[in-house]
């Protein structure tokens, strides 16, 4: 479901009926081909995508979800035409273990995936100040024609799983920013384990991606009992803060690292000779077909099939529907003395030349 949620916004983003599509069931960015990962067993961001490089000829993908967006990295990692930039806390131990500064693609996709690893701690100006830098530059080097945003709520500050400091505002600003660089846009889901800050800062962002401002103050539910203990707030304060381990100079150190990937791009990246990715009903269509259909597509199989030429020899007899003058071919001789046939006489040698006389100028 949430699946096909994702590939519904992509394909409405493709025929131009809406500029932003969400999700907030999608998201989930760790699924492979093969397998599944991390929660995820379906990566409806890979098939949204793939929709989406039907229309578009290039597609950005932005990741700020606090665990790496390996799935997603990894189906496009030999790709030109997607730019994948994951925002994560990298330790080499903390899952996937992925997501190191110097994974930035294989092949054609050299350098079209950029990573941005981040330790325990860092707080809106920190992470608000390498986001914006990175992003810009990233846009402004590759031009995508539609962007796909990962809104991972584990990224905020005291989440279950997480170690950040973030508060929903700032988190929100990253969407904000992303949204105005006025693509086509499609907004997804993703991680997030302390549930009532998800339920928050999802809220806020979709008030910020329609451009509706709303009260911090809570309006009166069922579930008041739930957000008592931040006194029914939209945005309540951090608690349980993490130390810093970030330092301006280790992020410096990865937006020096990222700007010296981007000059390698020399411009967007043109598409004129590029595969369009066939469409999802096209895969179902794909797997449906029986062997004879498969078959039917190679010229040298039947299929089945069994041509019946229409052309005859003129030494043949054909007695069919279509036979013009209708005539009967002759019986052949079974033996001496069959009726139908003409025979040659023993005694008599004009009467064979006679009767084949006769036979041919039937048949003239």
């Amino acid at each position: 479901m949430y699946a096909g949620a994702s590939l519904a916004g992509a394909r409405k983003l493709c025929a131009r009926t809406t500029d932003i599509a969400i999700n907030w069931s999608g998201g989930l960015h760790h699924a492979k081909r093969g397998e599944p990962s991390g929660f995820c067993y379906v990566n409806d961001i890979v098939l949204a995508i793939l929709e989406m490089l039907r229309f578009f000829p290039r597609v950005l993908y932005i990741d700020i979800d606090i665990h790496h967006g390996d799935g997603v990295e990894l189906a496009f990692y030999q790709s030109d035409r997607v730019m994948t930039v994951s925002f994560h806390k990298y330790t080499g131990d903390f899952f996937p273990g992925t997501g190191k500064l110097d994974d930035n693609g294989h092949g054609a996709g050299k350098n079209f995936a950029l990573n941005v690893p981040l330790l325990d701690g860092i707080d809106d100006d920190m992470y608000l100040t390498i986001f914006k830098t990175v992003i810009e530059d990233t846009v402004t080097s590759f031009r995508p024609s539609a962007i796909v945003l990962q809104c991972g709520a584990d990224s905020l500050g005291s989440d279950r799983l997480g170690a950040f400091n973030l508060s929903i505002a700032a988190h929100g600003e990253c969407v904000n920013f992303v949204r105005g660089f006025n693509v086509p846009l499609l907004v997804l889901g993703g991680g997030g384990y302390t549930l009532r800050n998800v339920c928050r800062c999802w809220t806020y962002e979709t008030s910020v991606l329609v451009g509706v401002n709303i009260p911090n103050e809570l309006p009166r539910t069922v579930y008041d009992s739930f957000f008592a203990d931040s006194q029914w707030k939209l945005h309540p304060p951090l608690s349980g803060r993490v130390e810093n381990q970030n330092t301006p100079a280790s992020l410096q150190k990865i937006i020096v690292g990222i700007r010296h990937k981007l000059r390698y791009l020399q411009g967007a990246p043109s598409v004129a000779m590029q595969e369009i990715p066939p469409d999802i009903q096209g895969f179902l269509k794909e797997e449906e077909r029986t062997m004879e259909e498969m078959e039917d597509e190679i010229s040298t199989a039947s299929a089945g099939e069994q041509r019946v030429d229409s052309s005859v020899a003129r030494n043949e007899f054909f007695g069919g529907e279509k036979d013009v003058d209708h005539d009967s071919p002759p019986t052949p001789p079974h033996s001496r003395g069959t009726r139908g046939g003409y025979r040659r006489g023993r005694g008599n040698p004009g009467a064979g030349d006679g009767g084949k006389d006769e036979y041919l100028q039937r048949r003239l």
